[in-house]
């Protein structure tokens, strides 16, 4: 579930092994290049944070936010995540 907190979109995604989170931000990376709306993220071996902000907006959640959150959650469905 996405948490919103200090003007950012955040959540957290565990995947069963590096190499399927991996894939799993390169799906996101595609999305992200079709709407030009691009996350902050971090990963750790089978661990993908996401954090959305839109910066052109003065760092705030916006629609554009709220629309890559949706699609980033088809894609983890996906996953099974």
């Amino acid at each position: 579930m996405w948490t919103e907190q200090d003007n950012h979109l955040t959540r957290s995604f565990t995947f069963k092994d590096f190499k399927e989170a991996f894939a799993f931000m390169t799906d996101v990376a595609a999305v992200a290049e079709e709407i030009d709306h691009h996350p902050w993220w971090s990963n750790s071996y089978n661990k993908v944070k996401i954090r959305l902000t839109t910066h052109d907006a003065g760092h705030t959640v916006t629609q554009r936010d709220h629309v890559l959150a949706q699609r980033i959650d088809a894609l983890a469905e996906r996953y099974g995540v």
